[in-house]
């Protein structure tokens, strides 16, 4: 694309284009690696499979499911959906919150955490494999570093954010 002169634009350089463009190359491929891996082994795709995971990460394998939302970084609606698939597979069920009648808990099962750890294994390679054996030490801690720069950036902290958990 011919970098015409549009006012007050800051167009990319050579360099940033390239980075810009490989690095989208890369997320793309990666998350479809993983989503393929995961349907293979598990027949679920891979924002599924972060959800189980924070379930089991979380106090009593619960959440409420706005911290779930914030925590996979995915609207309420889709958050919703999943839930209810998760929900059909027995692997997760819905709550309402004790202290807040508005509220909802998701909570994982044992089956879902059976599920959870029947897969993990195969996830952990696939992802190895895709990324980390392909770097260097040095590379991961400054891939480690770079993105949560990204992340952190992408959160604001004041009211209003527009972020994926507040839609």
């Amino acid at each position: 694309m011919e970098r015409a002169s549009a006012a007050g634009t800051h167009w990319l350089t050579d360099e940033e284009q390239r980075t810009w463009r490989a690095y989208m190359q890369a997320v793309t491929l990666l998350e479809d690696h993983l989503d393929r891996q995961l349907q293979r082994d598990a027949g679920m795709p891979h924002v599924y499979y972060g959800l189980l995971v924070q379930l089991a990460e979380a106090p009593d394998r619960r959440l409420r499911m706005t911290e779930l939302a914030m925590r996979a970084k995915i609207t309420r609606s889709r958050l919703s959906h999943a839930v209810a698939s998760l929900a059909k597979n027995g692997w997760v069920r819905r709550e309402s919150c004790p202290s807040d009648k508005r509220g909802q808990l998701a909570i994982l099962t044992d089956e879902g955490y059976e599920a959870l750890t029947r897969t993990a294994p195969g996830h952990v390679a696939a992802v190895r494999q895709a990324l980390f054996d392909r770097l260097t030490p040095e590379q991961r801690t400054s891939l480690g570093e770079i993105m949560t720069i990204v992340a952190e950036g992408l959160q604001p902290k004041e009211s209003g954010a527009d972020l994926p958990w507040l839609r």
